[in-house]
């Protein structure tokens, strides 16, 4: 299917109805949101950490390259502007639509599934020692060996969640849903043989790796953490995009399922119109036809012909 009636369906005549149609949705997006913020706040499960176990954790505490703040930035805010740009180009509400819903569930999806993991793990990070002694003075229990940490309660709690890295996750997430989504709309996988294609497909994925990579470097993660966390935001950025729109190989990659299925619907309405219309226009013949053989009739008995 060519791509057709691009330009008529736009915000403002269709999308007050198809918001409508995917209220649920939205709804369900809140509501997972929620259980977000919620598994944020909840502490993770207190490993035990002994004096034997505090030489791979004893790096140094340092500054996020990527700070947390900026993390809904590139995994939510970044594809969403790119899929408004195509808006204004294509004018098509529907991909528009199911492309932003695609990606914030790609994301908070992940971000549900990273804290769940996060606080039944309670894997310290790489600066643990330093988040637990501050100031360097070891305290431990005498008789188990574990460690008796003074530091800071919040910013501890925090050390005691490090797998899966949470800042990968999300931007494979977001960014992956924008690879895969770019990867339709410019044809990439269309067996032409254009490098520039895989490049722009690749890009967002090289962001989202450098991501990764800093976290390792901030010794804010060990590379377990970033490796798995990468691994199951991809997962969910191509579940969720496989949901909304059909492989970036296929034919028809360039849009969600939604247009096509729009199209079906408009297609099948006219087809209906036009068989409906030629049988009343059959039935008016019939009648005329049989008004006129009924004149012609009445004609002959009167003897006026």
């Amino acid at each position: 299917m060519r791509e057709v009636h691009l330009g008529s369906h736009t915000i403002q005549t269709h999308g007050a109805g198809l918001a409508r149609k995917h209220t649920y949705d939205w709804v369900v997006l809140v509501l997972l949101a929620v259980v977000v913020v919620v598994l944020h706040y909840t502490p993770p499960f207190t490993r035990f950490v002994g004096v034997d176990m505090m030489t791979d954790i004893r790096y140094p505490v340092r500054q996020s390259t990527v700070p947390a703040w900026s993390v809904p930035i590139i995994s939510i805010a970044c594809p969403v502007a790119v899929f408004v740009a195509l808006y204004i180009a294509r004018r098509d509400v529907y991909d528009l639509h199911h492309a932003t819903l695609g990606v914030i569930f790609a994301v908070l999806i992940t971000a549900a599934f990273t804290d769940v993991i996060k606080n039944a793990v309670g894997r310290p990070r790489p600066d643990f020692f330093w988040r637990c002694f501050p100031d360097g003075r070891q305290l431990y229990d005498q008789v188990t060996g574990a460690v008796i940490c003074h530091g800071e309660k919040s910013f501890l709690t925090d050390g005691r969640r490090s797998f899966p890295s949470g800042h990968t996750s999300w931007s494979f997430a977001g960014l992956g849903f924008l690879s895969l989504y770019l990867s339709g709309k410019i044809k990439a996988f269309d067996r032409r043989g254009h490098v520039a294609k895989l490049c722009i497909v690749i890009l967002p994925l090289l962001l989202a790796a450098l991501v990764g990579i800093s976290r390792v470097d901030n010794y804010r993660h060990h590379w377990e953490d970033v490796f798995v966390g990468g691994l199951i935001g991809y997962i969910m950025a191509v579940l969720c995009y496989l949901h909304f729109f059909p492989p970036p190989y296929h034919h028809q990659g360039w849009g969600p399922y939604a247009y096509f299925h729009m199209l079906e619907e408009l297609e099948a309405g006219n087809s209906n119109n036009a068989q409906n219309q030629q049988s009343a226009g059959h039935h008016h013949i019939g009648l005329a036809s049989e008004h006129h053989n009924g004149r012609s009739r009445n004609d002959l008995e009167s003897g006026s012909v």
